[in-house]
């Protein structure tokens, strides 16, 4: 048997099936976004949905070539690869031109491509090639130091030199795949913990407390603080030896100096301004001492940990704010003052989200019918047919339609979980996983994005967004995987 009849036997039909439905209907919207009242065809080659029939087309040659590769190759050549296009991502500010601020777009003529979306797929590669070796072993976080840089460097490349800050922040979703291959869970926690202090200090800093001078912002994140630390020492230590006992006999001592210091405060603060934000910092501080005498008492790694994450903690939130006000680019600002409700723009800054609301919203149950959505023919929303894509969704195939659209995505997604479970290597599994984080990402991103519950970033929905960088770029990384699922038969 050849290897092409081997691959037609052995390739999984199903994720094929999806593919070709989501970018069948994504084709579909990118019509309804882009096709005006004067165009009379929908193949014209020189209007967007011609030109993405024509990105269809090549994109379905590319994943059979993809498909006509010996998987062995992926395998040798992923780190050589991914050294090339690291150099393509720090060349490319200096051969793009500005587009909107970003450097991340190079011209061919009359074809523009975006190497960053394909820097996604070489860097998943790379890192399963890395932590399939067989001296590959999760031991610790330290072990992850490797992979880390390996998502690291295209990630900062992007960001800084290119000035593309959405396609950057789809690299965190490699995240997904580490915790699934042993990282621990608590960088996820502390992922999660750094934007809630994030949204604490910024959202509720300008919100005065009735007593003392601060603001809430800074007292509920030191409060958090306490809290994590007294949960995690009575959780950790929950013995009935001499150690649980101890650790609960110091909880109920800090809770109850928390408690009575902030009474104190309260009876003194009717004749003296108590500064509250620094009460409660001290009171963060003060059991810094505790932990490190805990630590050397019952010679435990984990109290050090904690310490570390409380003193990191307080730094963390009184950088928050001068993170926000003088690291972010003003149009970045704004888009996070709009989220939090710190701003009401919708003239400005807001108006996307605004008419992308609208839009999905007077599509109601069942949606106006392809190419007649009104929002959309009078271009009331930018970018309709990339970022703001499925805005076209809710209001031309309404509420069934976007449920029918994320069901589909769902399954899809859980198909590739599954395909990614039953390989037989390391490295396709592994791949696998970061595909399925990767696709998973983008889509929460964007349809959070969309309805007003998340900042607007700038990230494609994989297969619906006009661009050929795009739809290439997810098809490149979805193929390889189907390429190794499809050989699994051969590596047993």
């Amino acid at each position: 048997m050849s290897r092409n009849d081997s691959i037609i036997r052995n390739i999984d039909w199903m994720t094929i099936g999806f593919y070709l439905l989501l970018v069948a209907f994504g084709w579909m919207n990118v019509c309804g976004a882009s096709v005006t009242y004067e165009q009379s065809s929908l193949f014209d080659l020189s209007m967007r949905s011609g030109k993405q029939l024509l990105w269809i087309g090549i994109s379905l040659l590319a994943g059979i070539f993809l498909l006509s590769i010996d998987w062995k190759l992926y395998d040798m050549f992923a780190y050589v690869a991914y050294g090339f296009w690291v150099l393509v991502l720090l060349a490319t500010p200096f051969l793009a031109h500005d587009t909107q601020g970003s450097m991340s777009w190079i011209s061919f003529g009359s074809i523009k491509l975006q190497p960053a979306e394909f820097a996604k797929c070489l860097t998943a590669l790379a890192v399963a090639k890395y932590m399939s070796r067989y001296e590959f072993k999760v031991r610790g976080l330290k072990d992850f130091i490797v992979p880390f840089v390996l998502i690291g460097v295209p990630m900062l490349i992007i960001m800084v030199p290119q000035k593309e800050t959405g396609s950057a922040l789809v690299f965190a979703a490699f995240l997904l795949a580490f915790y699934r291959e042993g990282m621990t869970g608590y960088i996820l926690l502390i992922a999660a913990v750094a934007v809630f202090f994030f949204i604490f200090v910024i959202r509720l800093g300008v919100v005065p407390l009735p007593l003392g001078t601060g603001s809430w912002g800074m007292v509920i994140s030191m409060l958090l603080i306490l809290v994590i630390e007294l949960f995690f020492m009575l959780t950790r230590f929950n013995t009935r030896g001499d150690a649980g006992k101890y650790f609960r006999m110091s909880a109920m001592i800090i809770s109850g100096v928390v408690v009575l210091t902030y009474v104190v405060c309260m009876i003194v603060g009717i004749w003296v301004a108590i500064p509250y934000e620094w009460v409660s910092t001290g009171l963060v501080l003060l059991t810094l001492p505790f932990l490190i005498y805990s630590a050397l008492r019952w010679r435990n790694r984990d109290l050090l940990i904690l310490l570390v994450f409380v003193t990191f903690s307080v730094a963390y939130c009184y950088s928050c704010d001068f993170a926000f006000k003088k690291i972010l680019q003003p149009h970045q600002r704004a888009r996070i003052e709009l989220l939090l409700g710190l701003k009401d723009d919708p003239s400005g800054v807001g108006y996307n989200v605004k008419q992308a609301q609208i839009a999905i919203g007077s599509g109601r149950l069942l949606g106006k019918g392809f190419l007649q959505g009104t929002q959309t023919k009078l271009q009331f929303v930018p970018e309709q047919a990339t970022d703001f894509i499925f805005c076209t969704v809710g209001e031309e195939w309404g509420f069934v339609g976007s449920s029918l659209v994320l069901i589909v995505y769902l399954i899809f997604i859980l198909r590739l979980i599954y395909l990614a479970e039953r390989q037989k290597d390391k490295f396709s599994m592994i791949y696998g996983y970061c595909v399925a984080s990767i696709f998973f990402f983008h889509l929460a991103i964007n349809v959070g994005m969309v309805l007003g519950l998340l900042p607007v970033i700038g990230i494609p929905l994989p297969f619906f967004s006009y661009g050929g960088s795009s739809l290439l770029g997810f098809t490149v990384l979805l193929f390889i995987f189907l390429n190794l699922d499809a050989s699994r038969v051969k590596k047993m």
